[in-house]
């Protein structure tokens, strides 16, 4: 079995475009289900424009779910999540959060790397950020054919686009995974030189570390740490 893939060492700080001071992400009494079953209850936090806040916790905490929620892709919530003061309809959500999702396969379909990186808001910074990333070669390969790795780096080339293009939070969900130490710290210094407010779900010490807050969530509740 293959390792980990490593993050080349290349990658140039990446700041965002969007506007000063946007970005508040204010979660009240925020309950989320699946069914009948609840995967987060009673949660609420704030997090300021431009700090950027991880979340901590064991699989199946809740910390995915949260993440889904804020963007607008899990819908079976009660209570409010606010972006800039303002409860924002999924579709709008959408657009205002750029999205790395937790790492699964991703299938057996025709998709290629340009055209995953063309959904970006901006794709010139994706593909830009992707080349920055050693993914240039890759550009005309089935996203089916990476590696984790590859993957995991091809998804953060996409959000780094779509914050160039104006979207005002980062949320993202083990932005590391499928990466060896090295990655890791490089994933860590990226999402330090972001300068929009990000919310990352992580196991991974260096991310934690790099964030100004660190949050965990057991049994779908959230507490502040140190």
């Amino acid at each position: 079995m293959n390792g980990p893939d490593p993050m080349p060492t290349s990658f140039a700080t990446v700041t965002s475009t969007a506007t000063d001071h946007l970005g508040r992400v204010q979660v009240e009494d925020l309950r989320c289900t699946y069914g009948r079953v609840v995967a987060v209850e009673s949660t609420a936090f704030e997090v300021a424009p431009g700090e950027h806040v991880a979340i901590l916790g064991a699989n199946g905490s809740g910390k995915s779910t949260l993440l889904r929620s804020i963007c607008g892709l899990h819908t079976e919530t009660t209570g409010s999540i606010l972006i800039d003061g303002s409860i924002a309809p999924p579709k709008t959500a959408r657009a205002i959060c750029a999205w790395i999702p937790q790492r699964r396969n991703p299938g057996r379909f025709p998709l290629l790397v340009s055209e995953l990186l063309q959904s970006s808001s901006n794709p010139q910074v994706a593909m830009d950020s992707a080349s920055s990333l050693g993914l240039g070669t890759l550009m005309g390969r089935a996203v089916s054919t990476l590696s984790g790795g590859q993957f995991q780096r091809a998804l953060l080339a996409r959000a780094i686009g779509s914050l160039s293009g104006g979207a005002r939070v980062l949320l993202a969900d083990e932005p590391s995974a499928a990466l060896d130490f090295e990655g890791q710290a490089e994933v860590a210094r990226i999402v330090r030189s972001l300068e929009v407010t990000a919310i990352i779900a992580t196991h991974d010490r260096a991310v934690a570390q790099a964030c100004d807050r660190r949050l965990e969530m057991a049994a779908g509740r959230i507490r502040e740490i140190a």
